[in-house]
């Protein structure tokens, strides 16, 4: 089973682990990339980051967190961006499902949205891809 049923996510955060989702391509056709959302446990906290990195995986090589930032300049967004923060696991979800069009029912363990960057890689990395 990879995807978690929504509890499931929730049990994960409640114990201090992060879930995530592989969003799909951004950026250009000179500077192409891909996203994905995170909800990390941070003491009482539940902190939303939004991944952008330079797409260059290959079928191989899916380890989003070694991939360069999308925007070499700007090293700030290296590590991901926080866009929200919210102090129960449930509203941390909601938050990143309204904010970056995350889907319920697609969260994934952490280290796990490699795999779903893999399917993109075999599906021939389509632009306008739907998570669902």
């Amino acid at each position: 089973m990879r995807y978690l049923v929504e509890s499931l996510a929730i049990g994960a955060l409640t114990r201090g682990r992060s879930v995530e989702q592989f969003l799909g391509s951004v950026g250009d056709a000179h500077a192409p990339g891909v996203r994905w959302v995170e909800v990390v446990p941070i003491g009482s906290e539940f902190k939303v980051v939004l991944h952008m990195s330079a797409d260059v995986g290959s079928e191989n090589f899916c380890d989003l967190v070694e991939f360069p930032p999308l925007d070499p300049e700007n090293e700030d967004d290296e590590f991901g961006l926080e866009i929200a923060v919210a102090t129960e696991a449930h509203d941390a979800l909601a938050l990143a499902e309204h904010r970056t069009g995350a889907v319920r029912g697609r969260w994934v363990n952490q280290g796990m949205a490699q795999d779903e960057y893999r399917d993109f890689v075999l599906s021939g990395r389509p632009r306008h891809a739907s998570p669902s």
